[in-house]
């Protein structure tokens, strides 16, 4: 083998070793990111199981004719409301999702007045109807489905934000931009109260 090749051999081995490295950040970004919409899809079903469940709440309540209807209308506001407000995994911003919280919270909050009124109030037919009871049921375990999805989004958010800001990650992957917690709003966190006083 000729001396001059030797140096060619190691140049031409430093660039395929430098091109597999780049193909593999770049398609770890790639993964990171599908991880990233795909934990905000969880996200987005819980809620929506929240908000499908709420919906039956509402026809279940209604079917007492004396309960008071403007309860009734705030959650179903409320409900209108926080569909309304829609969040794109790809491109969140902070301020995104802090509307999308803050329109969660203010539907729990009608919901919570729903379900007080319902203790406060008494009626009895309500308070004994076993759909009304397993909705309940179903909320408070929604509530913490929730809450473990936007753990596992902010998880994936943060693997995502440290692949493509690590250094050298971030001089090949300068047009992945870095995407934004979940933070949720005062209280958000917290699950429905579902307990009766049946006194």
């Amino acid at each position: 083998m000729k001396k001059w090749l030797i140096p060619v051999i190691i140049i031409v081995g430093f660039i395929v070793i430098g091109i597999f490295w780049s193909v593999g950040v770049k398609n770890g970004a790639i993964s990171k990111n599908q991880a990233v919409a795909k934990a905000w899809g969880d996200v987005e079903t819980s809620y929506q199981r929240r908000n499908d469940l709420i919906g039956n709440l509402v026809k279940t309540v209604q079917g007492a004719a004396d309960f008071e209807k403007s309860t009734l209308t705030d959650v179903i506001e409320a409900r209108a409301k926080a569909n309304s407000v829609q969040v794109n995994a790809a491109d969140a911003t902070s301020e995104q999702l802090e509307a999308f919280s803050r329109a969660q919270s203010n539907l729990m909050g009608s919901v919570n007045k729903l379900i007080g009124n319902v203790t406060v109030e008494r009626y009895p037919e309500l308070k004994s109807n076993q759909n009304f009871l397993k909705l309940q049921d179903e909320l408070a375990s929604t509530e913490n489905e929730i809450r473990t999805a936007r753990t596992r989004y902010n998880e994936r958010v943060e693997e995502y934000n440290n692949h493509i800001l690590r250094f050298p990650n971030s001089i090949l992957l300068g047009e992945y931009k870095e995407k934004a917690f979940f933070n949720s709003s005062e209280g958000a966190d917290k699950p429905v109260d579902v307990e009766f006083d049946f006194n």
